[in-house]
């Protein structure tokens, strides 16, 4: 049974599912364009561990050490204490707190490779909330997609999240549920941005490479469609939950509606 969506299923960006579609997609575009390029390119999948210690981080469950107000009250040891008279101790229960401790978070993306030289030639990246949302994880991969756009590597970048901001670009008042910006290294500064909402469907889009190869297709449509299937999605799949993260009401009574109509939601 396929995905009751036309394009994007909202409830995979789900915490809960997020993490297995990103691994399956990247698995399948990996093997998609593998026949397209063989022999002359190998396709690598690379792995990036993201540390995540800021504090301030509003997304984050990094909390600050908790300072208690002085829990022992005691008398100086200088001050006589009359003849008598006991000195009162105050003992306060401890309370748990969180510490800032380093949360190791591993992602992985896919490098498109000249098997005579091992030269990358083009980066593939599917944001995760790791990329997306403001602290250390978006600073990092803002310093790594700077480097490849400063570069002679072509980039892809695939957004399929609703929640946090978007990557920049130069025109950004273009606004859209979803993303993806294909850009080759000798088209620089121009790209191509298939911005696409929830009701649309998937674009289908060239993979750059050298200039004078044959670019392989790949087909979102169909790879999600595969994807759905193998992981069983369609029984896996509340979809009577609440949407995270939600949508507007305009979206949110569409999809109630389809999925009504589809007999996947109660009435």
């Amino acid at each position: 049974m396929p995905s009751p969506f036309p394009g994007m299923d909202p409830y995979l960006e789900h915490p809960d599912f997020w993490q297995e579609t990103h691994n399956r997609l990247i698995i399948a575009i990996a093997d998609t364009i593998m026949p397209q390029i063989r022999p002359k390119y190998e396709v690598a999948i690379d792995k990036r561990i993201y540390e995540i210690t800021d504090p301030n981080d509003s997304n984050s469950d990094s909390l600050l050490v908790g300072i208690p107000d002085v829990a022992i009250k005691r008398q100086s040891n200088n001050q006589n204490i009359p003849t008598g008279s006991v000195a009162t101790l105050t003992i306060t229960l401890p309370t748990t707190v969180k510490v800032p401790a380093p949360e190791k978070i591993k992602q992985t993306y896919l490098e498109v490779r000249e098997m005579a030289t091992k030269q990358v030639v083009t980066a593939i990246e599917i944001l995760s909330p790791v990329n997306k949302r403001s602290g250390e994880g978006r600073i990092t991969y803002l310093k790594k997609r700077q480097s490849i756009l400063g570069s002679l590597t072509n980039l892809v970048e695939i957004d399929l999240l609703r929640k946090w901001e978007s990557m920049p670009i130069l025109n950004n008042s273009i606004e859209s549920d979803y993303r993806i910006l294909v850009s080759p290294s000798n088209r620089r500064p121009f790209a191509e941005l298939y911005a696409f909402n929830l009701r649309d469907s998937l674009p289908i889009f060239p993979l750059p490479l050298r200039e004078e190869d044959v670019e392989p297709i790949v087909n979102l449509p169909e790879l999600f469609a595969g994807i759905y299937d193998r992981a069983g999605y369609d029984y896996r799949l509340d979809y009577n939950r609440e949407l995270i993260p939600s949508l507007p009401e305009e979206d949110r009574v569409w999809a109630t509606e389809l999925l009504q109509e589809k007999e996947l939601r109660d009435n």
